[in-house]
C-alpha cells in the first residue's frame, strides 16, 4: 500500500494501542481521512481497529473525506407551511 497523502505520524502511545489491539492496516479507501496515522511506515486508523468493516455496510462513519449523497424528493413543497413548520 502507497503512504497516505498528508498521514501525521501517530505517538508512541497510539503506536502502543495499535500492537496491544491488534489493529489492522487501514482500507483503501481511508487514504485520505484525518483519522489515518502512520507508525512503522503503516497506515492505521486512530479510531477504529478494523477499518475495511466499517466500509463493509457502506460508507464509513467516521470518514472525513467523505461526503454524504443525499438523495431529493421531486415532491413540491408549499413555501409558507414550510416557514410555519420552522424548515423541519
Amino acid at each position: 500500500m502507497s503512504d497516505p497523502i498528508n498521514a501525521p505520524a501517530a505517538d508512541a502511545a497510539a503506536v502502543a494501542r495499535y500492537q496491544k489491539f491488534n489493529f489492522q492496516p487501514v482500507a483503501e479507501r481511508c487514504i485520505g481521512c484525518n483519522h489515518v496515522r502512520l507508525a512503522d511506515g503503516v497506515a492505521y486508523c486512530n479510531s477504529y481497529a478494523i477499518p475495511e468493516a466499517k466500509w463493509a455496510g457502506g460508507m464509513c462513519n467516521f470518514a472525513t473525506h467523505a461526503k454524504i449523497e443525499k438523495k431529493v424528493d421531486g415532491k413540491m413543497v408549499n413555501p409558507i407551511k414550510a416557514s410555519k413548520r420552522g424548515g423541519k
